[in-house]
């Protein structure tokens, strides 16, 4: 286990994790020709309002251009470097074509240095390699799964995460995503096999308030602890209880302990066989 421990020292670093990227990475500095910079937008879009909460401040951050449509086919590749992404919790590395060019890509778990991989719709099912659901066996993991085929990976991206195929059936391939939602997908859709680095990255113990405002993150406010006219669970006399039957969000829709959120006539309901477990109990 790559997770470093501290002695409590300060209120900040009793109970703080973090992970020992030295083991887990490869040392190599990103690439320039793939990276530019980004500004923080502090969650506000082009007319200054706030769109996203709890957004703003951090560690300046350079955005590593992702390659998710993998459309350079049946050409081998060779894994260069292991780097960390400040935008996403899994690991990237520098993909290598046998023609020369480079590529960043999200790598899988027990990818090493010097590992090869291909896209191609007769790839081996091996560890890293890109190639359609269609032509994956039932019990296979996969991640960075595209939806539409030709459109780059949309789902299973982040540490850790992966999706099981558990049927092929009428030109569509079931997937058990990992909210627990079983979905079919287009049978034309790529993904890759495996699952998503950086699997021990649930288990990091932020320890302190600071460190989350490092990472962007701004703070959270208690609905029950606003008045009246900014929250439903807001006002009265002290400690109060929501006084609802049912948890709402600050706009009063239903939020939290089981209920379900999803969009009664969503463009996609068609597509899930199963329902996500919601809850608990999950």
């Amino acid at each position: 286990m790559s997770i470093r421990s501290y002695k409590p020292r300060t209120p900040g670093t009793r109970g703080m994790t973090t992970l020992n990227y030295r083991e887990m990475l490869s040392g190599h500095k990103p690439t320039k020709s793939l990276m530019r910079g980004k500004k923080s937008t502090g969650g506000r879009n082009s007319q200054g309002r706030i769109t996203t909460r709890h957004h703003g401040g951090g560690h300046k951050k350079a955005y590593r251009f992702i390659d998710f449509k993998f459309d350079k086919k049946d050409i081998p590749a060779r894994i260069a470097t292991i780097e960390y992404d400040p935008f996403r919790s899994a690991f990237i590395g520098i993909a290598v074509y046998r023609d020369g060019e480079k590529r960043y890509v999200v790598l899988p778990r027990q990818v090493k240095v010097g590992d090869e991989f291909i896209v191609s719709e007769n790839a081996p099912v091996k560890l890293g390699n890109r190639l359609p659901l269609s032509k994956l066996p039932v019990g296979t993991f996969v991640y960075n799964i595209e939806l539409k085929p030709g459109n780059g990976g949309k789902i299973v991206r982040s540490a850790g995460n992966y999706a099981e195929v558990v049927a092929q059936d009428s030109g569509y391939t079931h997937l058990k995503l990992p909210s627990t939602e079983v979905r079919r997908v287009i049978g034309t859709a790529w993904a890759s096999v495996g699952e998503v680095s950086n699997e021990e990255h649930h288990l990091v113990t932020i320890g302190k308030a600071g460190r989350t405002r490092w990472k962007g993150t701004r703070p959270t406010v208690r609905g029950t602890a606003m008045n009246p006219v900014d929250h439903p669970h807001g006002g009265g006399e002290g400690r109060q209880g929501r006084g609802l039957r049912r948890a709402k969000s600050m706009w009063g829709k239903p939020t939290g302990k089981g209920q379900k959120t999803r969009t009664p006539k969503k463009y996609s309901n068609v597509f899930i066989v199963s329902r996500r477990k919601v809850g608990k109990r999950k």
